[in-house]
């Protein structure tokens, strides 16, 4: 049966397409697929393509190889540029450009195969890394597996454009490191109803466009959500039925304690739901940021979804602790540390447990040089 099941396939069966691998490469690398798409820059990755080739599938050679030189990775960004409008599927990939865009994805593509294929440290190595210990038995058995795998996977049309991206992706799905598309499609799914309800919003009847509730996690393994999260549910429920903002956005990964199955954004949610009857098309979950710097700025991106209005306010509301933090000038500065910029302008202090925020379109730039958290 199976014999003549593939003898009934014609020759030139087009390249198997991984969907998984599609996800992962499309929310971290949306320039780099893009560009891939539109088959340009052809002579500048014929040396790379040589290159790799050489390796044999020797690990160590492919992973070195596959790294991008600074020359590459300006000679491709400035390729990118000049590649026609029609070319991107995104109207704008950042606040600063395609070529800014394409030079972020490279060097954050190759800090991937820095960490996971060849042992560096990670940007946070409490809750980051490969599976294995750096430099471990296992660990360059996973290696060897990842780089057997991007091969098998190098005519995946989702990822056309250089054999790094291939090989980048197959490091993370060795490791399960699949947590930037853990819940995608995220606005078409589990944020569908209030996407939809969205854009009958007459932003102008509400003082803020939306309460904004970072993630803080319980620190306690099996607890699903702490008291401070709990907290942060009740103040949102109060401001939300005073009408503050049409929406209130949960945000936060499964971070504290490391290895937790726990969701922050999600269990806040179902808190929100369950305990407040709030309805679930006011509610937006933001289920991938895992420190604050992040919270701010992945809530900016659903902002963008929803249709806000960025240079209206909107309303972060936590605990007071986390909130003293947002107003530091040590949060000012880990988001140009980590970020390279800030999320937005943290404003007005209402009380002690509430800030107004005022967003930043620079959030809607993509550095997948924290894969997990891109």
């Amino acid at each position: 049966m199976a014999l003549s099941l593939l003898a009934s396939l014609p020759g030139g069966a087009a390249p198997v397409r991984d969907q998984h691998w599609s996800l992962i490469a499309n929310q971290l690398f949306p320039a780099l697929t893009d560009l891939g798409n539109a088959h340009a820059a052809v002579g500048i990755l014929s040396e790379r393509r040589a290159r790799m080739d050489a390796c044999k599938e020797a690990p160590a050679c492919v992973l070195n190889a596959g790294l991008w030189s600074n020359k590459e990775i300006d000679d491709l960004a400035a390729a990118a540029a000049k590649a026609p409008a029609n070319a991107w599927r995104k109207a704008a990939l950042a606040d600063d450009g395609v070529k800014a865009q394409v030079s972020r994805e490279l060097r954050g593509l190759n800090s991937i195969i820095q960490v996971y294929g060849l042992g560096a440290a990670p940007r946070y190595p409490l809750i980051d890394g490969p599976v294995d210990a750096a430099g471990s038995q296992r660990f360059h058995a996973t290696v060897t597996d990842a780089v057997w795998l991007a091969r098998a996977g190098a005519d995946d049309p989702a990822l056309a454009l250089d054999a790094s991206l291939p090989l980048a992706v197959a490091l993370l799905d060795a490791n399960d490191r699949d947590d930037a598309v853990a819940f995608e499609p995220l606005d078409m799914t589990h944020n569908g109803a209030a996407l939809g309800r969205a854009g009958i919003i007459d932003w102008k009847l509400f003082p803020y466009t939306a309460i904004i509730i970072p993630g803080i996690g319980p620190e306690v393994p099996g607890m699903a959500l702490s008291a401070r999260g709990k907290l942060n549910v009740r103040m949102a429920a109060k401001r939300f039925a005073e009408g503050a903002a049409p929406f209130i956005i949960f945000s936060g990964a499964s971070v504290h304690p490391k290895g937790t199955r726990f969701v922050e954004a999600v269990e806040m949610r179902r808190a929100l739901i369950e305990r407040y009857g709030v309805p679930a098309e006011s509610i937006i979950i933001e289920p991938y940021a895992r420190h604050t710097t992040t919270n701010l700025r992945n809530v900016t991106r659903r902002l963008a979804a929803l249709g806000a209005p960025l240079e209206r306010d909107t309303l972060i509301i936590t605990n007071t602790s986390q909130s003293s933090y947002i107003e530091s000038a040590e949060f000012a500065a880990r988001n140009l540390k980590e970020l390279g910029y800030a999320p937005g302008a943290v404003g007005k202090r209402l009380s002690p447990t509430e800030l107004t925020f005022r967003p930043s379109a620079k959030s809607l730039r993509i550095d997948p040089a924290d894969p997990l958290d891109p």
